[in-house]
């Protein structure tokens, strides 16, 4: 895989190094360049052997996780007797009932799925002497009963299993009830109340316990007293949960006497479980003052708080910005030998940074030691983040308290990321510190930070305008510091460097400076300007400057044609690139270009083996790797020998569309040319076989690249590592990872969150979260794209709680609000997985609040998992970080509506389709539904009656700009 600039930039460097070789600068000053060649780690020196593991089978699935053999057995039967269970299937089921247990009837159930058999089976299961339905066997056909077409199917197999045994349907129906409640579905719930009590039934105590449980959680509290009301008729009491659930939904609707009447009634005696779930309802109510008398009230009642009660009150009052109040709470629970954990510690500091209050958090910072709870990445992050991260320069004194817990930090073995690195050296910079912001970014470098186009662009910027050019720039200031007037050659070096950096325009306030001054610019100069904005896409100007170029006399040049090509390709302009090249081989005939001229200089450029080079790779990188490989026949038929650049452009393009075969026959050809194989050429075979699923072809790569003394780098490393998470092989991945370390490779952000990723796939997401943060006290940052790979994982596994931590740690460590974009966090990430992951489309809606889909994601699962409260929570906070933008997808927003619909919400719930409306979001049919049924619901007929009116005969626009006119 070619991990270099193009050959075109690489000959306008050349040019430029050959243009200023007599002002060549110290080489010892430290400020020549940020990246320095890596130096070989100590280690003993790789061999096939340590790769041996890879080879190995892997190991079958344990026993224990498959289905018993005779419930497999069974299942064959079921399906094959399927229409004679009475006769044919039951006598082969009399065979196997010695070996019937609850296991056996659950992997059953699970296989057939079907529900009349299942239901036939069950039933005949129940008969058989010595043996009797479990809980589990319930669930499991709870599970199977409530596929599809609930309301009539079920609805007879229910009445079938009464018929043939009403103890079994009383079980199974009070089982429906409690799925339903540990769904959080609390109205489906009660329809299934009622039905168990049409069929004759009485719930059972556990029954209601889970209903005042649901209820209580989804804020329903009348209802929940009307419940709990009935099961006290009934002869059932609350379990020590479920008041507790209960108390802490009335305290959350400041209801907290009525919460006490409720314990008295039951004849429960208040300890400090339930205190503290009071009080961390009163918290969520706001109601301070409360709370804390409350916690007064414990230690009356002989209750005495403990570390859980003293965390909920400074959570709560951290949550409510109460920042004085938890300063007192912070002394009074310190003092009792109750300490914050470090989330907790996290979010306090991030708070107190907030509100500017940086002695304090410092205290905060400095505390966690003494705590048990040391310092880590993400509050260093926080800290250093929240002073350097504005738009102004902070204060003297607190850039210098940043400095101080910058060392601190060095001190625990933990780095930056990259936003606030780039933040902090700026700062540096500004107050002249030069060598301190440099040797920042050395120190980050050693520990696996890796500078971009941005940390470059802001330490430039900074340098520049300070003056201190000849910190950024030695020869431009050297001349100026000597009173030599700047040549053509200091301003295009000058110019050149910012167009590297993205910084286009101010290379043109340089263009026009030199100009200006009597300063004419000679063919380099006009070519790195040209590339740098094909590289941007802006065409237009590239055209324009292109014309100038030529009426101001300078003639381009095979440079500046390789140029123009290789930027055309990266601005994704294939066919006008081509037809560049059509025209210097004299092949365009009546073809037409804004990049090329007449003129009687035409004929003698000719393309070189730069200009092939970067149109094999623009080519390749399109996917067009035949056209590719047809160039590369046109430039040998020419006399143009391939360089071994070219030839790995066209095996990099090879493996890219799969193609490995040819990819392997381009590489003996060029081995047969004499160019030996580089690690990159290694990497893109061997990344192309393992996505490829060909192990052992790999394999055989692997062992040529290290019979060459070929060392694998950390992007084969990756590549290998993906391929193995990419064949479920997530074990192997681990021990490549080990691995990797032992022989001085340090993974980087795209090696860990290829794993997390693939440990996510396989069912592994704590693993995943044990390695994400181990990545960070190893000294890896991660960054956007591994944040969101573990969110997604999160959330399909249900650990959402988990996912909501990640999103907070992401604000808390400046994501959101200073990366302006996608580009920089996904970087060496591979287009394909990118794309996996959807962010493609986001980065063309949310540019520039990136953390928005999070939130979009986030709320789309709590409110299908019915935690409403929580959805809205995130809704709001979302709103807060950019409410100018359309940053709510349509599937958070069909979520939300659809939740507080089912809860009778309906004025909120329009609040936000007129909010959807606004944003330009399309709504889907189903929102409508979701209000029409709402409306209904609540008897609001005629309502419910308009809006079906007004989607039937004035048209609904729908996605794609279709309409719905009532058809």
């Amino acid at each position: 895989m070619i991990r270099r600039h193009a050959a075109a930039a690489t000959a306008l460097r050349s040019y430029l190094r050959r243009a200023c070789s007599s002002h060549a600068a110290d080489s010892n000053d430290q400020l020549l360049g940020l990246v320095e060649v890596p130096k070989p780690r100590p280690g003993s020196r790789l061999s096939t052997k340590d790769f041996a593991f890879l080879k190995e089978p892997t190991p079958p699935i344990p026993a224990a996780s498959l289905p018993p053999p005779e419930a497999v057995l069974i299942s064959k039967a079921i399906r094959a007797y399927a229409t004679d269970f009475d006769g044919s299937a039951e006598r082969f089921l009399r065979r196997h009932r010695d070996f019937l247990t609850d296991a056996v009837v659950v992997a059953v159930l699970r296989s057939v799925r079907a529900p009349e058999l299942c239901v036939k089976f069950f039933l005949w299961a129940e008969r058989q002497v010595g043996y009797s339905h479990t809980s589990a066997c319930y669930d499991a056909l709870a599970e199977v009963l409530s596929f599809e077409d609930r309301a009539r199917t079920a609805e007879r197999l229910l009445r079938e299993i009464g018929e043939d045994d009403r103890e079994v349907l009383g079980r199974l129906l009070n089982v429906l009830v409690r799925k339903c409640c540990r769904h959080g579905a609390w109205a489906e719930a009660l329809e299934e109340l009622g039905r168990l009590k049409d069929f004759g039934y009485r719930p059972s105590g556990a029954t209601y316990n889970a209903l005042v449980q649901v209820l209580a959680t989804a804020g329903q509290v009348d209802m929940g007293f009307r419940v709990q009301k009935e099961m006290s008729e009934s002869g059932f009491c609350m379990d020590k949960f479920t008041i507790g659930c209960f108390a802490h939904a009335l305290c959350k609707k400041g209801r907290y006497s009525d919460a006490l009447d409720m314990i008295q009634r039951e004849d429960f005696k208040l300890d400090t479980v339930l205190c503290t779930q009071m009080i961390s309802g009163l918290m969520e109510a706001s109601l301070f003052d409360e709370a804390v008398s409350f916690l007064h009230r414990m230690r009356c009642n002989s209750c005495i708080p403990n570390i859980v009660t003293y965390r909920t009150l400074l959570s709560g009052f951290l949550k409510k910005k109460q920042l004085g109040w938890c300063k007192r709470i912070i002394n009074m629970m310190m003092k009792e030998g109750c300490n914050p954990n470090q989330s907790l510690f996290n979010s306090l500091v991030h708070s107190y940074c907030n509100a500017r209050d940086y002695t304090y958090a410092y205290k905060l910072l400095k505390r966690m030691s003494a705590c048990s709870c040391p310092p880590g990445y993400v509050v260093y992050n926080i800290f250093i983040g929240s002073i350097c991260g504005g738009e102004e320069l902070p204060d003297p004194e607190l850039l210098a308290l940043a400095e101080k817990v910058y060392e601190e930090m060095l001190a625990s073995n933990c780095v930056l990321n990259k936003v606030n690195t780039a933040n902090f050296a700026r700062c540096l910079c500004g107050v002249e510190k030069f060598d301190k912001a440099f040797q920042i970014i050395k120190v980050m470098m050693k520990k696996g930070f890796v500078p971009d186009t941005s940390t470059y662009s802001k330490v430039i910027t900074f340098l520049c305008q300070a003056m201190k050019v000849e910190k950024a720039f030695l020869l431009f200031q050297e001349m100026k510091n000597v009173g030599v007037k700047p040549d053509v050659y200091t301003y295009t070096i000058l110019i050149d460097s910012f167009c590297k950096a993205g910084l286009i325009e101010q290379a043109q306030n340089w263009f026009d400076e030199m100009r200006s001054v009597g300063c004419s610019p000679n063919v380099v100069t006009y070519t790195a300007l040209l590339h740098a904005y094909l590289k941007a896409k802006q065409l237009p100007q590239a055209s324009e400057f292109f014309h100038r170029m030529v009426d101001a006399g300078c003639l381009p040049n095979a440079i500046t044609y390789s140029a123009l090509i290789d930027g055309l390709c990266k601005a994704g302009e294939i066919q006008k690139a081509c037809e560049v090249y059509a025209k210097l081989i004299g092949t365009s005939g009546t073809v037409e270009s804004e990049f090329y001229f007449e003129g009687e200089h035409t004929d003698t450029i000719a393309p070189n083996v730069v200009t092939y080079g970067a149109l094999v790779d623009g080519l390749c990188k399109a996917h067009k790797v035949v056209d590719a490989h047809e160039l590369l026949d046109a430039m040998l038929s020419t006399g143009c020998e391939p360089n071994h650049i070219i030839y790995d452009a066209l095996i990099d393009g090879f493996c890219k569309v799969g193609k490995i075969d040819n990819a392997q026959e381009v590489f003996l050809r060029m081995t047969k040319c004499g160019y030996l194989p580089t690690v990159h050429t290694y990497t893109s075979l061997i990344d192309a076989m393992f996505k490829d699923k060909r192990l052992d072809l790999a394999m055989k790569v692997l062992s040529q690249m290290l019979e060459g003394s070929c060392t694998p780098n950390v992007v084969t490393y990756t590549a290998m590592i993906d391929g193995l998470c990419g064949i479920g092989e997530s074990e192997k991945a681990l021990k490549l990872l080990s691995m990797m370390k032992q022989k001085g490779c340090s993974p980087n952000v795209v090696t860990y969150t290829a794993l997390i990723d693939g440990l996510g796939k396989s069912g592994k997401v704590d693993m995943g979260l044990q390695l994400f943060t181990q990545m960070s006290t190893q000294g890896c940052a991660p960054n956007y794209v591994t944040y969101r790979v573990l969110i997604n994982h999160c959330c399909a596994a249900g650990l959402l709680d988990e996912a909501h931590s990640l999103l907070s740690e992401m604000k808390q460590t400046y994501w959101p609000k200073y990366l302006q974009g996608y580009s920089f966090a996904v970087q060496g990430f591979s287009r394909k997985f990118i794309a996996s992951l959807g962010l493609l489309e986001e980065m063309e809606s949310h540019g520039t609040v990136p953390i928005a889909p999070v939130y979009g994601l986030l709320i789309d699962n709590f409110s299908k998992a019915g935690r409403l409260e929580k959805a809205l929570e995130l809704h709001k906070e979302m709103m807060e970080v950019s409410p100018s933008l359309n940053i709510t997808s349509k599937v958070a927003y069909a979520s939300l509506i659809q939740a507080l619909c089912l809860a009778s919400h309906l004025e909120e719930a329009f609040g936000l389709y007129n909010e959807m409306v606004r944003k330009g979001v399309v709504p889907e049919l189903s929102v409508f539904v979701c209000l029409i049924k709402g409306l209904v619901k609540v008897n609001k007929w005629n309502e419910a009656l308009q809006l079906c009116y007004s989607i039937c005969h004035e048209g609904v626009k729908w996605q794609g700009n279709n309409s719905f006119d009532g058809g």
